[in-house]
């Protein structure tokens, strides 16, 4: 065992001091080449948000309703977490986000280019990243080459997300408010029809003040859903708690140039050794097919 050792280590110093210049000039070689791509890269600068998605409840029912069990105060749901990240990673916000800080021309994508939508969203996704917490808040991270940039859009991104879910909301609210307008209107309608029938035959008096009691409580039970429905409609909240607004950075998250300079000369190097290993086995080779 100790022999087989021995004749090993020989073996490496003997091929080290074979090829020691080789070897040398691959490392230096991938030492200069890494260094360069190091310092050539772009760097990029790292903002992130954090906040707290408050439960989708309505706030009519948390303030009007006598029998209604959730808090609209609530946060943190995995529920309604999931819901946030929907509405934050939808096509309508990175539409939005694109237009208002003009992002075609940030990301240098020419104006005529043929995929410059699916380049810019590619792009997009790269930069921007929505992800939950461990404590069920949702976290939004923006890089950037202009640190301000990371940081205005990612504070942007978590302020826009009130501005969606209100209009997903307010387009529920209307449209459950059309609805519930016309029922109105018809039970009305019924209602001023029965009391004509009633005050015309007073000998159905018992069954068709059954009939109105009846309508007249489905017409109260309807106005009272429409009450709360436009308090829904009118009253703006936010639908988040936010926990840190992004800041602007003052060190650059990418790249890592030490990183990327050890990585490029040990890679350099190993790559030198196999190439050299190959060919001492390949040279041994034809001397023992020759002998």
């Amino acid at each position: 065992m100790e022999n087989t050792t021995k004749q090993h280590g020989n073996a490496t110093v003997a091929f080290v001091a074979k090829w020691w210049k080789v070897i040398t000039v691959a490392f230096a070689l991938g030492l200069v080449a890494s260094t360069l791509t190091a310092f050539l890269i772009k760097p990029m600068f790292k903002s992130t948000a954090v906040m707290f998605p408050t439960s989708s409840n309505r706030l009519s029912k948390a303030i009007l309703g006598d029998r209604y069990t959730y808090d609209f105060l609530d946060f943190g749901d995995e529920e309604n977490c999931e819901y946030a990240m929907q509405i934050l990673n939808s096509q309508t916000m990175r539409d939005t986000v694109c237009s208002r800080f003009n992002l075609i021309t940030h990301y240098a994508i020419p104006e005529n280019h043929p995929h410059k939508l699916f380049k810019f969203q590619k792009i997009y996704r790269s930069n921007v990243t929505v992800k939950r917490t461990d404590n069920l808040a949702v976290e939004v991270s923006v890089m950037d080459s202009d640190p301000q940039w990371a940081a205005d859009i990612a504070n942007f991104i978590v302020d826009y997300y009130d501005t969606l879910n209100r209009m997903v909301l307010d387009s529920r609210a209307t449209n459950a408010y059309e609805l519930m307008s016309g029922s109105s209107e018809k039970l009305r309608a019924e209602i001023a029809q029965l009391q004509d029938s009633l005050n015309a035959t007073p000998r159905n008096s018992y069954s068709l003040q059954q009939m109105l009691d009846s309508k007249c409580e489905k017409l109260a039970d309807i106005e009272s859903y429409m009450a709360v429905t436009k308090t829904d409609a009118e009253t703006p909240i936010s639908h988040k708690f936010m926990l840190d607004r992004a800041s602007v950075a003052d060190k650059k998250a990418y790249p890592k140039r030490l990183a990327i300079i050890l990585a490029g000369s040990l890679g350099a190097l190993l790559i030198c050794i196999a190439a050299l290993i190959v060919l001492e086995y390949v040279k041994n080779d034809d001397l023992r097919i020759k002998e």
